[in-house]
């Protein structure tokens, strides 16, 4: 079956499965395999620049087709079978839409399998259903009760905690302007063993007045903006450090601020969001989960925030 997906979470999926596809987006690089496959997908705006320059690009393009295209010439060639795309965010990836008029003149007649999951339940009936579309139905329920019981590991961990013990939690989805990561992440936090006031389970991500993050004094931040790994929230962090009061806030005076790299693990609805509660346990309960810092081989997805510049540039030097 030739498959070809158009953003990194259905690539991980289908890599899940043990299959390889025949294309994938621009932003495909996990497995590491299919950073030498060719991609159908391009963006039509400079991911490399600022946060608020890049909302900039984003809100430019709403009216002049869109973020991404999709090279038609390659996907006639190709001649899938199966398209996986999504039907979340038009900004995060190629969205539903966009594939959908891209095959309508193909002389091939693909399926398109259109994930769209707000909770990390959707995520997982997503598994299950790439695995029925692929004739691998056996290996995905597997995959998925392997994903399912490492959650409950954390889950039956902190399930006994009480509420002042579960520290108040917020996660960056962007800084500038400044929007509280939803959908997933709500769970997550929770599951870690803290309290996720400013966004319900499922509840989309979205831009937040600072007063309302201000009065919400949040015990623990993490910074993962969507796209965005260590260096380049190293880069942008300004964005929060010169906001007013920000070295007021609890979790700035009492050391508790991570950046988490966002582009691999925090906005990638695939199974690799497991791979992220891993890493969130210690640092949202220290004290139920090794000192603090997430395990090998996880300690690269998320270092203290007042480290992190040093912490890129011990890397860069090694």
């Amino acid at each position: 079956m030739r498959i070809v997906t158009t953003l990194p979470s259905a690539t991980e999926t289908v890599a899940a499965l043990d299959l390889n596809p025949a294309a994938v987006s621009h932003e495909c690089d996990y497995p590491p395999s299919v950073e030498s496959l060719p991609s159908v997908t391009s963006s039509r705006i400079d991911t490399s620049g600022s946060s608020a320059e890049i909302d900039s690009q984003v809100l430019d393009t709403a009216d002049d087709g869109g973020v991404y295209e999709i090279d038609t010439e390659l996907l006639e060639d190709i001649e899938p079978d199966l398209i996986v795309t999504q039907g979340m965010c038009d900004v995060c990836a190629v969205d539903e839409t966009v594939v959908t008029e891209a095959v309508a003149d193909l002389e091939a007649a693909p399926e398109i399998l259109t994930t769209d999951p707000h909770r990390v339940s959707d995520v997982l009936d997503d598994l299950e259903r790439v695995g029925r579309a692929t004739d691998l139905e056996e290996r995905a329920r597997e995959v998925r009760a392997a994903l399912e019981s490492r959650i409950d590991v954390i889950r039956e961990r902190t399930a006994d905690l009480e509420a002042e013990d579960r520290p108040r939690v917020a996660i960056f989805d962007w800084t500038d302007p400044a929007m509280i990561a939803g959908h997933w992440t709500a769970e997550l936090a929770e599951w870690a063993g803290g309290t996720y006031g400013l966004a319900d389970a499922g509840e989309r991500s979205r831009p937040r007045e600072w007063d309302e993050i201000r009065e919400y004094d949040p015990e623990l931040v993490i910074v993962a903006p969507c796209g965005f790994g260590l260096e380049q929230i190293a880069a942008n962090a300004a964005d929060l450090t010169q906001r007013e009061d920000w070295d007021k806030l609890t979790a700035v005076q009492n050391g508790r601020v991570w950046a988490m790299d966002g582009d691999h693990y925090l906005n990638r609805p695939g199974p690799r969001l497991v791979d992220t509660l891993e890493a969130l346990a210690p640092i949202v309960q220290p004290d139920l989960f090794d000192e603090g810092t997430p395990p090998e081989p996880l300690s690269g997805i998320a270092v203290p925030f007042e480290t992190l510049s040093a912490r890129l540039e011990t890397d860069a030097n090694q």
